[in-house]
């Protein structure tokens, strides 16, 4: 396996294609080997500092929704590219995070 270089782990967009069987071919042939037959040698030594470091935390998951919007809000914000609802999401998070400490309770 050392060496081997394979076009075939992606698809015709151009993304990797983990399902493919060529790389199921090769993490059985990898599953096979012994701990001591696997080539480690371009992996790092993990230092005291890398445990010390805070583990990595991911964003809630998004709900979905329906929202309407102003025809011309909606075109602005599709005009500038791809990820539209992302960019909506951040717009919405930069108003929460500048507000979120009043205390007005405008029930």
């Amino acid at each position: 396996m050392a060496g081997r270089c394979s076009p075939h782990y992606f698809n015709d967009k151009g993304n990797q294609d983990v399902s493919s069987k060529f790389i199921k071919s090769d993490l059985e042939g990898l599953d096979a080997m012994s701990d001591q037959e696997i080539d480690r040698s371009d992996i790092p030594e993990l230092d005291e500092s890398f445990f010390e470091r805070e583990p990595v935390s991911f964003p809630p998951p998004k709900r979905q929704l329906t929202i309407r919007l102003d025809e011309d809000i909606l075109e602005w914000l599709k005009g500038q590219g791809r990820g539209y609802q992302t960019r909506i999401n951040a717009i919405l998070r930069a108003y929460y995070e500048a507000h979120k400490h009043e205390t007005a309770d405008h029930r």
